[in-house]
């Protein structure tokens, strides 16, 4: 890992160029993640709350068309789409939406690889920056990430001043990027980096994630579940704040009797319908077990198929939740 310093001044020259050369650049905003065309809209501010939602929507839309259709009398034409593969940069972002797209890599080329989502995937960069917010929801040191972790960043910034930000440079992705700025780069000095990051306060640990899988995997019907359930709006803010929920429908939409698309669209653990069989039948029924699928995603399932935890720790689920569900509450005390 090379490191080096940089002016914000020069750092602003390099997002205008990635502007002027026609690229997407995103920084966080107040509730969303924002395409930026004006640099004196950055704001570069490690002790900002996290924004309402993820930068998750640019590589994993919404809505999106998967293909469109033509029928014929004795066929149907299928058309492609041309996915937009140009070069996004993100800047400012913090660890625990810099590392979403690393735990959202391994469904999306599980049992098939989706092109959408790793074209864009493929071209974006991300520059992270050293996170120094922390309140009762954030947790991220319980997932295996911390305020100063570079995992899912292409460069990593830890502010040392004012007007100066330590530059770590952690892939070859990220030093392709900066090559063309060498100029603005000075040598680093990792002493007084370490001087910074080491003042940085750490969520405290929550909870035992070996503990967490081992319960769930015992406590399937546990009475707890019943209890939450009697709470949750079912209203899916958690799993669209997220940065690394990631379910999704597929539906076909005619235009008219002969043309039609076929959209991917967002959807959510937490709807009632999600689950719905043809037939009728529902094997979730009720929010109880709705919400429960939910925590066994991220904390066994996900574990069990990939590795990995299917969160971040970032806090947003608990922090927008409608009637204070807290999840961080509920896997700490899921034995008590």
């Amino acid at each position: 890992m090379d490191e080096k310093i940089i002016s914000k001044e020069d750092l602003m020259k390099i997002c205008r160029d990635v502007i002027d050369k026609g690229h997407t650049l995103l920084a966080p905003g107040t509730a969303e993640y924002v395409s930026v065309s004006d640099v004196s809209v950055i704001r570069l501010d490690p002790s900002a709350l996290p924004s309402k939602s993820s930068f998750k929507t640019y590589a994993f839309p919404k809505t999106e068309p998967v293909l469109y259709y033509k029928r014929g009398k004795n066929d149907v034409q299928l058309i492609d789409v041309n996915i937009d593969g140009k070069n996004t940069v993100i800047i400012g972002a913090k660890p625990c939406d810099a590392n979403s797209l690393n735990i959202m890599r391994h469904l999306f080329n599980w049992d098939y690889s989706d092109e959408f989502f790793n074209l864009r995937e493929k071209h974006f960069i991300i520059i992270g920056l050293m996170c120094s917010h922390y309140d009762e929801y954030c947790f991220c040191t319980s997932v295996g990430s911390s305020p100063v972790s570079e995992k899912g960043s292409d460069i990593f910034l830890i502010p040392v001043d004012e007007n100066n930000f330590a530059m770590r440079i952690v892939t070859e992705k990220g030093k392709e990027f900066i090559e063309p700025y060498a100029e603005y780069l000075k040598s680093g000095d990792e002493t007084r980096t370490k001087q910074v990051t080491e003042k940085v306060k750490l969520p405290e640990v929550a909870f035992d994630n070996k503990e967490v899988y081992e319960w769930l995997g015992e406590n399937f019907e546990s009475p707890k579940w019943e209890g939450i359930g009697n709470i949750c709006l079912s209203c899916a803010q958690c799993a669209f704040v997220c940065p690394v929920c990631h379910c999704f429908d597929i539906v076909d939409e005619d235009y008219s009797y002969t043309e039609g698309r076929r959209m991917k669209n967002w959807d959510g653990c937490q709807f009632g319908n999600f689950t719905l069989h043809a037939s009728g039948h529902n094997p979730r029924d009720i929010q109880s077990k709705r919400y429960r699928q939910r925590v066994n995603h991220k904390f066994r399932y996900y574990v069990d198929k990939f590795g990995e935890i299917l969160c971040t720790g970032c806090g947003r689920c608990s922090r927008g939740c409608p009637v204070s569900i807290d999840i961080k509450e509920i896997v700490a005390n899921c034995k008590d």
